[in-house]
């Protein structure tokens, strides 16, 4: 997966005084899975319907197997998309939404017919060719939308947050199947979501965008456990961040007074006694003892005590009132509310953030 099939380059959008898109630039691999995941109003959808021709930058390009597409309009694009209302023909039944990309380029029947028994099979809808969209559920529905998208094989499918209308076990069903499809088919797929499992669950790279920048690109492992920014350990799962200074650094750690408090950290290149750092620390790392660790001085107090998402999440309070999380599987806990406890973690599980910023977004 080395061939660029995508690249946008120094991209830059504003709506009226609004800067949406602040120079951002990727380069994305044939049959690549590429997940822009970020909150409401990062960009993400306003990138997507500039790769689709929907909008056009006020600068920068994009470059579509190797050619200058930023001026192109939508249906001269080698590009699908599929929306999350799936925007199905309701007077059409499922063949002939299907087939209908094929109908206009004038593709012989027999062909038509022969093409789309086969998406419908590839998207495990046999037999369902006489139905109307009314007529379906909604997962249905979504597979009938990917079929009607990827008939004409497009180098690239866009996909607007596609499973959002669907409930939770249903979602991530189809987060397997779609993940499956574009396996077998190849096609390059970009993603849109504000949904931090699906793009872990589905992407071979994630896109963490923040007010119209990259702020991290990487494999999903890469993202959840060497965040670079604050931002993404805190958007991305349950992260507790510490500001401190580095008091001494001996062995490769380096211990950090942070408020009233001492904690130890593995160290990073470059590092040294005197620099103010920003580090997370996973919820699931966080390390919960009625005796205090040789090397950290991290008292606290167990404040919280709750069951969310399948695991046990307990809240600590530190002597200065900062809160701490740590969570681990399960529901049962011999920890009460109000008991005196330590905490710590293993010096390699704290990860410093910000030390680049989010220019080293960039690829």
């Amino acid at each position: 997966m080395s061939e660029n099939i995508l690249e946008l380059k120094q991209i830059r959008k504003s709506f009226g005084d609004t800067e949406v898109l602040k120079g951002i630039s990727l380069c994305i691999h044939k049959g690549e899975f590429i997940t822009f995941l970020g909150s409401s109003g990062c960009g993400k959808t306003t990138t997507l319907r500039i790769i689709a021709g929907l909008e056009t930058p006020d600068s920068g390009s994009v470059i579509l197997g190797g050619q200058d597409v930023t001026t192109l309009e939508p249906n001269k694009r080698d590009v699908n998309t599929i929306f999350q209302n799936y925007a199905l023909f309701p007077h059409m039944n499922v063949f002939s939404n299907i087939a209908y990309s094929l109908r206009l380029r004038r593709v012989p029947k027999a062909e038509i017919r022969r093409r789309v028994e086969e998406m419908l099979s590839l998207v495990q809808l046999e037999g369902f060719g006489k139905r109307m969209p009314n007529e379906l559920s909604g997962g249905q529905r979504q597979r009938v939308a990917i079929a009607r998208a990827v008939i004409n094989n497009p180098s690239v499918l866009l996909l607007d947050e596609p499973l959002g209308a669907l409930d939770l076990q249903l979602r991530r069903q189809m987060q397997q199947e779609l993940k499956k499809l574009q396996k077998k088919l190849g096609i390059t797929f970009l993603y849109i979501t504000h949904d931090q499992e699906e793009a872990i669950n589905m992407s071979d790279r994630i896109v963490v965008m923040n007010e119209g920048r990259f702020e991290q690109i990487g494999a999903p492992a890469q993202i959840y456990d060497r965040p670079k920014t604050s931002f993404v350990a805190g958007f991305i799962g349950t992260a507790n961040l510490f500001q401190g200074k580095v008091v001494s650094i001996e062995d490769g750690m380096a211990v950090i007074q942070t408020g009233e408090d001492r904690v130890c950290a593995a160290v990073e290149n470059g590092m040294r006694i005197g620099e103010p750092v920003t580090f997370a620390v996973r919820s699931e790392n966080v390390l919960v003892t009625k005796d205090p660790h040789p090397n950290f001085r991290l008292p606290a107090t167990v404040s919280e005590n709750s069951f969310v998402g399948g695991m046990l999440r307990l809240g600590f309070t530190l002597s200065d009132g900062r809160t701490i999380i740590s969570s681990k599987h399960g529901i049962r806990t011999h920890i009460t509310l109000g008991q005196p406890v330590y905490l710590c973690w293993e010096p390699g599980n704290a990860v410093f953030v910000d030390r680049g910023g989010a220019d080293e977004a960039q690829e």
